[in-house]
């Protein structure tokens, strides 16, 4: 009940970021779906049906991502002494988002389910009433225990990550902690070198996956049953890598911007960027994965046919949009965070000027160096077929 009066009472801004967590999951619940009626109506094709249900397994990390970072974001979770005066400590409070997040996505879930048997066909008296039959499957019966436990996955997934990411989120330092933390060197990120390796080896797997067929593209896309189980697994290699050394490469972008005798305003940026490297380079590393995915599909299907049929086409959606609105949730999550850090230098007689120009100057550092990355990336995992 306290999750649902908080829910209620929330600012609109954090009930726009809960509905978009529930659309996200009645996205991946309708994917979810869709594979299980495909599997009802084709028993004979059990490998297809787990490939697609392995790639299923894409969307659904990136929805859990942006339910936990939606969860950081949510004020209601967020330690203050009044909370601690009624009992709502740590624990408590990981375990209210954990509710929170787990009653917007099981809405997305029964909102899946309703459309889902809408299009089939199995419920009447709306427009479209079994408009994509043939395509869900609707020559075999649905089991209706394996669709339940599918449309679980997303809510306990998401409850259990948000829980565990907020329960072991550190007490907010106080404004003289945080102004000192601009003035001491932050220990670098050690994921860098095992992320460097892990994408070489998503590539190399790729690669491998692909030989024999340079300048023909793999039959990635329409029916999400052509495309071979190793290019899945090097992709997601690949993603791996990019998110662990996203924050190192973050880093590194801070300790370039106050290479040789930096100004007030490169010093400010190259300190937050440093201090908040791991809260936005693994969100950054992931978007990185996504669009050399996006680019290298562009690539291979260049001037030829585009056979991505509508199930792809969600998916795809889903994974692009999940994971750009938990780069934008994570900046707002950092944004936040500094606060009172601003705040004290507004006070101290630093111009706000200073301060945009800071975020701006860091957010142009980024983008210098993950666009590019992105782009080798994407043009490393096309060679193997355009070479």
């Amino acid at each position: 009940m306290l999750a649902l009066r908080l829910t209620r009472g929330s600012h609109p801004l954090v009930l726009t970021r809960r509905l978009l967590v529930a659309a996200a999951s009645a996205g991946v619940g309708f994917l979810l779906l869709c594979t299980l009626g495909y599997a009802s109506a084709h028993p004979a094709h059990a490998s297809t049906s787990v490939l697609r249900l392995l790639w299923c397994a894409v969307p659904l990390a990136a929805t859990v991502q942006f339910a936990v970072a939606v969860a950081r974001t949510d004020p209601s979770t967020r330690p203050r002494p009044g909370l601690f005066a009624v009992g709502l400590g740590p624990v408590r409070l990981s375990v209210l988002a954990a509710v929170s997040t787990a009653v917007s996505t099981t809405l997305g879930s029964m909102v899946a389910l309703l459309f889902f048997l809408h299009l089939r066909g199995d419920l009447t008296g709306l427009p479209f009433d079994g408009g994509a039959a043939e395509l869900l499957g609707a020559q075999a019966p649905l089991p209706l225990a394996a669709a339940l436990m599918l449309l679980t996955l997303v809510p306990l997934a998401s409850a259990a990550a948000s829980g565990l990411a907020l329960r072991s989120r550190p007490v907010a330092p106080s404004e003289a902690q945080e102004t000192e933390e601009l003035l001491a060197p932050v220990p670098a990120p050690t994921g860098l070198p095992w992320g460097v390796a892990l994408t070489a080896a998503g590539l190399a797997v790729e690669a491998y996956a692909n030989r024999g067929s340079a300048g023909s593209p793999f039959p990635l896309p329409g029916r999400l049953d052509s495309t071979p189980a190793s290019v899945l697994v090097g992709w997601t290699l690949t993603a791996i890598g990019l998110a662990m050394a996203g924050p190192g490469l973050t880093h590194l972008c801070g300790r370039l911007l106050q290479a040789v005798r930096p100004g007030a305003v490169r010093l400010l940026a190259g300190r937050v960027l440093m201090d908040e490297a791991r809260r936005i380079g693994r969100p950054l590393g992931i978007v990185c994965a996504v669009l050399s995915g996006v680019i290298a599909g562009s690539v291979l299907y260049d001037g030829g046919p585009r056979p991505f049929g509508p199930l792809t086409t969600l998916g795809a959606v889903l994974v692009l949009g999940c994971t750009t609105a938990t780069l934008l949730t994570s900046a707002l999550e950092a944004k936040q965070s500094r606060t009172r850090t601003a705040e004290t230098l507004l006070r101290l007689g630093a111009p706000a000027s200073s301060l945009r120009a800071a975020a701006a100057l860091r957010a142009l550092v980024l983008l210098a160096v993950f666009a590019p990355l992105t782009w080798v990336i994407a043009e490393l995992a096309a060679l193997p077929l355009t070479g």
